[in-house]
């Protein structure tokens, strides 16, 4: 999160387009992973903004690994996300415009270990019982994730 950081030195509260990675983690019982996040209270995915000189699957590496412990074997593109349902306003009053690069995950390894800065809880979830009260930045790629898993788009990665 340093840049990010620099750039709210200057910027302040104003929005901001970040660019970031997500991960859409699915073990092998068909679970999703999500993260209890401290910031807003709400369950989301892993992932953050990108790091000058680094990759989007770099980022989405990194984050996966700095917030759960786990580190991803295969990452493969599900999609970007951008536009008006990506803005966000924090908690503490930043604003930002993310556009989001989707991974999904579904071999890793590691044991769980919660970053502790920034995640409450992990656990995984029986997409029939998500929690309902996903982050907002999160939640349209999750209901998209949801619709390409219910067609089946999920066991062919």
């Amino acid at each position: 999160m340093g840049y990010i950081k620099d750039i709210r030195k200057v910027a302040g509260s104003r929005p901001l387009i970040m660019a970031g990675a997500c991960v859409i983690l699915v073990n092998h019982s068909d679970e999703l992973l999500l993260q209890l996040r401290k910031d807003n209270d709400c369950w989301g995915l892993a992932g953050g903004g990108l790091e000058i000189g680094e990759t989007l699957e770099q980022a989405a590496q990194r984050e996966l690994f700095e917030e759960t412990g786990l580190t991803a074997n295969d990452l493969s593109l599900f999609n970007v996300f951008s536009g008006k349902d990506f803005y966000y306003k924090y908690p503490h009053g930043d604003e930002v415009y993310n556009v989001v690069t989707a991974y999904i995950c579904r071999g890793y390894e590691g044991a769980l270990r919660r970053d502790e800065e920034e995640v409450k809880e992990l656990r995984f979830f029986p997409f029939t019982e998500l929690p309902s009260n996903i982050s907002p930045p999160d939640l349209p790629i999750i209901k998209e994730y949801l619709r390409f898993h219910d067609k089946g788009g999920a066991n062919h990665q």
